[in-house]
């Protein structure tokens, strides 16, 4: 046996042990509870050092957009670091008259705007300047970015939130002495929240559209793609919302949002670090349980009927070129899940994974390829994606060739046994990784609390991983990877300029830094 596989041997050996301790003792370490209102807390002992990080997971993202109001799921997000009513304000018994005056204004504002006859531009004119008027009277009471001022000078780290298709986050880290302070603002934000400031936010996120997107080649080729692959199922909505939503949802309507789906039953907050549960727990019920109890909303959408025929996504640019290509798959309760997951592994995973060896280290005709599942999101059923980015002089029809190879082997012969044990041995790696910082602890805990009921099932999917079967991936192969159940979407480079070094993907779906 030489060197190098002794070593792999070990380092295999040590993680299997290591994976064991983890599964005994976080059955002790982790204490859930759920509280009268419907919020479930998660608490991981992790006494390493004096500090810890949460994650506060709200079961809605833009899925969850209501029609003409795509993008108010990321908006609010932004909205949630504006403070409260006792945060943020100089005076909010002054500032709630004047944040009303602002919603009435817009209201008669759009309501003339969006005519369809008859439009009076002299008093559309009016009307614009009563609503600027009113929101440079409420501005007179803010107090700019107090809250996350509040957690950076009490040593908060790493403040941030994330929007996606099927949820949204938020999270930072504390000294362990922070705790009730801690506790104090993540319940007060969702007590109290104030729409202060939303249509200068508003703009900020209209900004970040088009950079994202309208000005970024991969970015339109990612939303028509998308809405390519999904025509009923609200999958197809760009979460960061379409222009003209953006320009017409209202402060009132992020509060009817908030109020709809940020209830104590669609919200998990979990916690890793110096935190003893014993005398967490009552403060973590005394300001959590202020929140008031609600059903947990309906989570209902449109199906997406089976898709019959190949569908197709051309843009020429003057970029890189690019090409991508999905196929539907069940959610992630799916029986065949973690077979999934094996094959985006066999595909992806380093420089021993297929594609990269087929299309980047011999073939030589892509400086990037991968096989993901999980696009562009996992509640409800998504796609399995291919991309390639196509090296100069190389066309993407050469990358839809090269993957369709693979995707046949796929399909025609079983993997070798030498890659099934490196899948397996791969899932239990990356738990172990994804469990090594505070931070990741508490998200994976929330994830899977929140998707299974039960934080158990993190350890429990490398289960499932582990019982994949060479006719597993032949069969889903089969099954999935067909023409009829196939959308593409490609980048041709049009000519007449370098390309554009904003059309890199950047397998970003989400938003961060929501209103930092």
């Amino acid at each position: 046996m030489n060197r190098t596989l002794k070593i792999w041997c070990i380092f295999v050996l040590c993680s299997a042990f290591a994976l064991a301790q983890d599964v005994a003792s976080f059955e002790k370490r982790v204490t859930v509870k759920k509280l009268a209102n419907g919020l479930t807390l998660l608490i991981c002992e992790r006494p390493e050092a004096p500090v810890f990080s949460f994650f506060t997971l709200v079961d809605a993202g833009s899925a969850q957009d209501p029609m003409r109001e795509t993008g108010l799921a990321h908006m609010f997000e932004h909205m949630a670091f504006k403070g409260t009513n006792k945060i943020g304000t100089t005076d909010y018994a002054a500032e709630k008259p004047a944040l009303e005056k602002v919603e009435t204004t817009y209201a008669a504002y759009v309501a003339e705007r969006d005519k369809s006859v008859g439009q009076d531009k002299e008093k559309l004119a009016q009307l614009e300047k009563a609503w600027k008027d009113a929101i440079t009277a409420a501005n007179k009471f803010v107090v700019p970015n107090q809250f996350g001022k509040i957690i950076e000078q009490n040593g908060g780290e790493d403040m941030n939130a994330n929007t996606s298709y099927d949820e949204t986050a938020y999270h930072y880290s504390l000294p362990e002495n922070r705790l009730e302070l801690w506790a104090y603002l993540e319940s007060e934000r969702f007590l109290h929240p104030v729409m202060r400031e939303f249509y200068k936010e508003r703009d900020v996120v209209i900004e970040e559209r088009r950079m994202r997107t309208e000005s970024n080649p991969f970015g339109r080729l990612l939303e028509q793609f998308t809405q390519a692959a999904f025509t009923a199922h609200p999958y197809h909505r760009p979460t960061v919302g379409w222009m003209s939503d953006l320009n017409h949802f209202s402060a009132t309507d992020a509060q009817k949002f908030f109020e709809h789906y940020y209830v104590p039953a669609n919200m998990v907050v979990a916690i890793a670090g110096d935190i003893k549960p014993s005398q967490a727990l009552p403060i973590l019920e005394k300001y959590f349980g202020r929140l008031p109890a609600h059903p947990k909303p309906d989570e209902s959408t449109t199906q997406e009927p089976p898709q019959n025929s190949e569908r197709h996504v051309a843009l020429t640019e003057r970029s890189q070129p690019i090409y991508i290509e999905g196929y539907h798959r069940p959610d992630y309760r799916s029986d065949d899940d973690a077979v999934f997951d094996a094959i985006s592994d066999l595909m992806s995973e380093g420089r021993t994974s297929r594609l990269y060896r087929a299309l980047v280290r011999d073939k030589k005709i892509a400086s990037f390829s991968e096989g993901l599942t999980g696009y562009p999101g996992v509640k409800y059923p998504h796609l399995f994606a291919f991309l390639a980015v196509p090296l100069p002089g190389h066309k993407p029809q050469e990358m839809a060739e090269a993957i369709h190879a693979e995707i046949d082997r796929l399909k025609k012969e079983d993997i070798s046994d030498e890659e099934l044990k490196m899948i397996k041995t791969r899932s239990k790696a990356n738990l172990l990784r994804g469990l090594a910082d505070n931070q990741g602890l508490a998200t994976q805990l929330a994830t899977y609390q929140t998707r299974y009921g039960d934080w158990r099932e993190l350890f429990r999917s490398v289960d499932r991983i582990d019982k994949v079967s060479k006719p597993d991936i032949r069969r889903v192969a089969n099954e999935v990877f067909n023409d009829t159940n196939r959308t593409v979407g490609v980048i041709e480079n049009g000519g007449g300029g370098s390309p554009g070094g904003g059309s890199q993907p950047s397998g970003d779906s989400g938003s961060q830094g929501g209103g930092q």
